[in-house]
């Protein structure tokens, strides 16, 4: 790993700005180069780099997610609403104000030093069914925004009457969200297609998940070792990663708990999500440099399959021809782009949304993406040198542990 881990400490401010400089000067250009938004990855904005870390909380319906943001904040928040039957209809950013207000979404997208100028792309029927919860004199939000989702419902119920794809706009806020809170009640932990369907686009963020069985005073110590067990059996099968999700236990409502053979296990649990929770202000600058990480991977390995595939079509004739076998037979070029390049499976992109942005591509007009060409020593320099001398310049670098920066 390159980089001097002596060097002067600066401060996370500094590490931000320096990160952001170095993204809009050295990575950006190469970016628009390589059609980077073309498959899904929308440029950065300040207010991304600048932002306080999210917590997105997500569920089925009636798990007790509005109850839960108000445990942690202290009071109800503008707008929300609690029932036995699906209430939260919309996507709730829980942010600080200066007073209790709430903002429509279509006024909160272009709202400076808001990160939410991306879901522009979702058009006027999802920013309807979002908007901004400003709450005053909260400490707690004086360093976290809390994403409220809608709960997922079962069957045709999830999609009717949604005239937005809420599988996309929940991928969107997964990948810029510091922790994902999958909140369950104890009592009903089956997964649904639907909850499944949602869940799995978490694959590739696993180490931001926390899932949370509420309500868990409802069941003796058996019961709720045997549920425990069946929510680590139900989650294994989704989200495939080698790593054990974590599972906390809690009951997050104002009243006591109503069960003495378990309180203490049950207070101890909150209380490491709790500490979990309250870190993310301290590794915020941690997680966003380690997205850089994962987002100047992604962007390396997918220049070189562009490359690629510029390179394997014909100088005259047969172009669509060849365009067209390449395109049926994608599996191939990402294999031997992997192994010319030696890059890791887990930098390439998903092989299907890689294969959508590349309808109507003409190949022979990508630009030619050479591995000496600027753009790439760019990248391969600040993979290798410039994010790890910024990693370990943070006051008590040390501690930092499980980042994707070793090349």
């Amino acid at each position: 790993m390159g980089g001097n881990t002596d060097k002067e400490e600066i401060s996370p401010h500094g590490v931000m700005t320096s990160l952001k400089d170095m993204y809009k000067n050295k990575i950006l250009p190469f970016e628009e180069l390589t059609f980077f938004s073309r498959f899904g990855n929308g440029e950065l904005s300040d207010s991304d780099f600048d932002s306080n870390p999210m917590v997105l909380l997500m569920g089925p319906y009636s798990s007790g997610k509005t109850t839960f943001i108000e445990n942690l904040i202290g009071r109800p928040y503008p707008g929300s609403k609690i029932g036995p039957e699906p209430t939260t209809d919309t996507f709730n950013a829980i942010m600080p104000g200066g007073e209790d207000r709430i903002i429509p979404g279509n006024a909160l997208v272009v709202t400076p030093n808001t990160p939410f100028h991306g879901l522009t792309q979702f058009g006027n029927s999802f920013l309807t069914r979002f908007q901004g919860c400003y709450v005053s004199n909260c400490e707690f939000l004086s360093d976290i925004t809390i994403i409220d989702t809608p709960g997922i419902l079962s069957g045709k119920k999830q999609s009717m009457g949604r005239a937005y794809d809420f599988q996309k706009v929940l991928e969107w806020f997964v990948d810029r969200a510091d922790m994902i809170i999958l909140l369950f009640d104890v009592q009903k932990i089956d997964l649904s297609d639907e909850m499944a369907t949602a869940v799995k686009c978490l694959g590739k963020h696993a180490d931001k998940i926390r899932v949370v069985m509420n309500k868990s005073d409802s069941l003796t110590h058996q019961q709720l070792m045997k549920v425990y067990g069946a929510m680590q059996w139900s989650l294994g099968r989704i989200i495939t990663t080698p790593e054990v999700t974590k599972v906390y236990i809690g009951s997050f409502w104002k009243e006591p708990l109503r069960n003495e053979e378990t309180n203490a296990l049950i207070l101890k649990e909150m209380g490491d999500l709790m500490s979990d929770i309250t870190m993310l202000p301290k590794m915020g600058v941690v997680r966003k440099i380690n997205d850089m990480v994962k987002r100047l991977r992604l962007l390396r390995a997918q220049a070189l399959l562009l490359d690629h595939l510029r390179g394997e079509m014909p100088g005259l004739f047969g172009k669509d021809k060849k365009q067209k076998a390449l395109m049926d037979d994608l599996p191939s070029v990402f294999r031997a782009v992997l192994s010319q390049h030696s890059l890791s499976a887990g930098d390439f992109p998903d092989l299907e949304l890689f294969r959508s942005g590349l309808e109507g591509l003409d190949f022979k007009k990508i630009p030619k993406i050479k591995v000496d060409q600027k753009g790439i020593k760019e990248l391969n320099k600040a993979l290798k040198v410039t994010i790890p001398e910024l990693l370990f310049r943070l006051p008590g670098a040390e501690d930092f542990k499980g980042l994707s920066i070793k090349e």
